[in-house]
């Protein structure tokens, strides 16, 4: 990892003046990882490389919004990374591609700076788009044919996934409550502190109460991305918002039954359009997070 003097430099490239470490935040990411997601996809070695080339340069928003009054921070240097002692859920390697991104401190997004530094914004989620939607059953590529194969489902012992190849475009980056990619999020500063993931678990494995209390949060957030996955509506709303109140027995029993009622119903994009909102025609070809 550069020093922060090399980081300034890197930063600079993308700004119309030199600007100091004291007029500017900097902060880490990891975008992505080569890991399958809660959708059922992942991203193949090949792509996490051709995404560190075209993130470079790319602006941060919120939750997919590509307004210009949205934009908050760009990213101006990426690596992709690897860990020797992990393995994905299908075998591979671990791969993941980090990031680091800066805005101007300002009297407005002041509080924003000091929600990403506690830790609360810190999920994220890319927007790209994709030549190749591989079935890893049978090695269709879903854009061009069809298969009778169904993500998440188990095949002679293996659970169906699709693998994302061959990136043609990317649009942006947001903070998201609920990212598809369980791992993608700001990790640290750049250049002080202790990796905020290892952090996070040392406090937590410090104390049994506060495991219990993150797990529970986790599986919080679980099924309120499942009260939502069908799309936004009062009783979805009323579901979510009950689940402040539950114990993780009952968020459990609620997981269950949530999962139980998606996987026979029809499925549609997790990142529905708002009502009323129409998007850019390009930004309709892929989004991490949506369904087939």
């Amino acid at each position: 990892m550069p020093d922060q003097k090399e980081l300034l430099a890197q930063l600079n490239r993308f700004t119309k003046r030199e600007h100091t470490l004291d007029e500017v935040y900097l902060f880490d990411l990891i975008l992505c990882d080569n890991e399958i997601d809660r959708d059922f996809d992942c991203f193949s070695d090949r792509a996490l490389g051709q995404l560190a080339e075209r993130f470079v340069g790319v602006t941060g928003i919120f939750d997919h919004n590509p307004r210009s009054g949205n934009q908050t921070a760009r990213i101006f240097r990426t690596e992709l990374c690897s860990d020797p002692e992990r393995k994905t859920a299908n075998g591979m390697p671990y791969h993941f591609l980090r990031a680091n991104a800066y805005m101007v401190r300002t009297e407005s997004n002041a509080d924003l700076i000091r929600e990403i530094d506690a830790g609360i914004k810190k999920e994220v989620s890319i927007s790209c788009a994709v030549g190749k939607q591989t079935c890893s059953v049978c090695g269709c590529n879903k854009l061009q044919k069809a298969c009778t194969h169904i993500k998440g489902r188990m095949y002679a012992g293996v659970r169906c996934h699709t693998v994302l190849d061959d990136i043609t475009d990317v649009y942006e980056w947001s903070f998201v409550a609920v990212p598809a990619q369980r791992n993608a999020g700001v990790t640290k500063t750049c250049g002080g502190g202790a990796d905020f993931e290892k952090e996070a678990l040392r406090r937590a494995l410090d104390c049994t109460g506060a495991l219990l209390d993150r797990l529970t949060e986790e599986l919080r957030r679980e099924c309120v991305r499942l009260c939502y996955r069908g799309g936004e509506s009062a009783c979805a709303k009323a579901l979510a918002d009950s689940t402040e109140h539950m114990s993780a027995e009952r968020l459990l029993a609620l997981k269950d039954s949530l999962s139980t009622g998606l996987a026979t119903a029809k499925e549609k994009p997790q990142l529905t359009p708002d009502a009323g909102r129409t998007e850019q025609p390009q930004m309709r070809a892929f989004r991490l997070g949506k369904h087939d």
